[in-house]
């Protein structure tokens, strides 16, 4: 039997699908990162990520098939089909993207300018032999809390620990993968590795066309990350609401990416190189690819097939976590702001969705910022870890939440 050949063998297709909701979300950010950074070595990673995805989707496809026996039970299984396949596809388009540092397709410069204001930054960090953190746990260093930086992922040997818990231990020769805001990444990647965190040149503006190409790129990256964020919680709660947002945010990805098109044909005359857009116009074939592949996800709910519990399960057992919260009317966040109760810094929660209450009736804010003010009977669709998510949930008053 060839080393790449894979077998059928009992397995929890929760598991599984937990597993590969995890890897592909970790892709996308180390994927962006990748042509941040400008480094072949988070691209490569992200490809040896890609070939674990293939063993992940064919054995959750194998272990499926043999749980249907009946017209019934075909029904009922065909949208976990549908999650495997567009997990799949983001796992892809994420390759893709590195692909284009890899092989050197090129990139204007204005997309690294643009790039470090749109996400938080993945570094690969080695774990130096003399690194203090070597020896403890996560719940001992408690890194998010003091700095708001996380580990997201550990790779040792060939081995990836993609939920790492408080129990876990970082070793020496360890490859951790940290994510958060620059300014503060730089002082841990330091502790790590005994060595600087060097980030990107700063690039001046360019050609206005150029520019707003790359600003329809960051658009569209937020806007498919989105739209994945809110499809997983559509399945997880079963909510035709959020499988709505999703198609029209798949929408006006469409319409973003037809702008995109006609500024970058425009600044191709205006540029010395205009091979040097190719890697850009890859990224953004890559984008409306996790786009479609977030409505893929979201397509059951739609279809009115409902969501079968194993999605809804895995979804909730994830690393990362999606939850649904309502304000309490006493609670502390209720007549207030995202930004004046510090949500983000004092939970590590990311709020991608607040569905307000009020006499106009429900309607969905996407995306919401530090001035969204929440009212009673409000709803937060919020992702981030099971010990940020009790933390919302205090906040929220809402006690009906149940990560353990």
């Amino acid at each position: 039997m060839d080393a790449g050949d894979v077998e059928y063998e009992p397995v929890s297709v929760k598991a599984v699908l937990a597993e590969m909701k995890d890897t592909a979300e970790l892709m996308i950010d180390m994927s962006f990162s990748a042509v941040l950074l400008g480094s072949t070595e988070v691209a490569e990673e992200v490809l040896e990520l890609e070939e674990r995805m293939d063993v992940l989707q064919m054995r959750a496809r194998m272990s499926l098939m043999m749980a249907a026996r009946s017209p019934e039970d075909a029904e009922a299984l065909a949208p976990v089909l549908g999650v495997v396949g567009a997990t799949e596809k983001i796992s892809n388009a994420a390759g893709d993207i590195a692909k284009v540092v890899i092989e050197e397709i090129g990139l204007p410069d204005a997309l690294r300018a643009a790039l470090p204001a749109a996400i938080e930054t993945v570094a690969r960090a080695l774990v130096a032999d003399d690194s203090p953190l070597a020896g403890h746990t996560l719940e001992e260093l408690n890194l998010e809390t003091e700095t708001s930086v996380r580990i997201i992922a550990i790779r040792r040997g060939g081995d990836w620990l993609l939920s790492p818990d408080r129990d876990n231990h970082v070793y020496a020769g360890d490859v951790l993968l940290l994510r958060g805001v620059e300014a503060n990444l730089a002082a841990v990647y330091a502790d790590v590795t005994g060595t600087e965190y060097v980030a990107p040149d700063p690039v001046e503006p360019g050609i206005e066309d150029l520019e707003r190409a790359v600003d329809s790129i960051v658009l569209m990256k937020n806007m498919s990350e989105l739209g994945v964020d809110v499809a997983y919680g559509s399945v997880l709660y079963d909510s035709d609401a959020l499988a709505a947002e999703v198609a029209e945010l798949e929408a006006e990805m469409d319409a973003l990416e037809s702008r995109f098109e006609a500024w970058v044909l425009q600044a191709a005359s205006r540029i010395d190189d205009p091979v040097s857009l190719r890697g850009l116009m890859h990224i953004a074939e890559a984008t409306e690819v996790i786009s479609d592949a977030a409505l893929d996800i979201a397509e059951g709910v739609l279809r009115g097939m409902g969501t079968h519990p194993v999605v809804a399960e895995a979804v909730f057992e994830s690393d990362e976590v999606v939850v649904r919260l309502e304000v309490a009317p006493d609670s502390a966040l209720s007549g207030t702001t995202l930004g004046a109760q510090m949500v983000r810094t004092e939970t590590g929660m990311r709020v991608v969705a607040v569905r307000h209450t009020d006499e106009d009736g429900d309607h969905w804010e996407i995306s919401p910022g530090p001035e969204t003010l929440l009212h009673p009977g409000d709803v937060l669709i919020a992702k981030g870890t099971r010990s940020g998510a009790e933390r919302l949930e205090a906040l929220t008053g809402d006690d009906s939440l149940d990560v353990e």
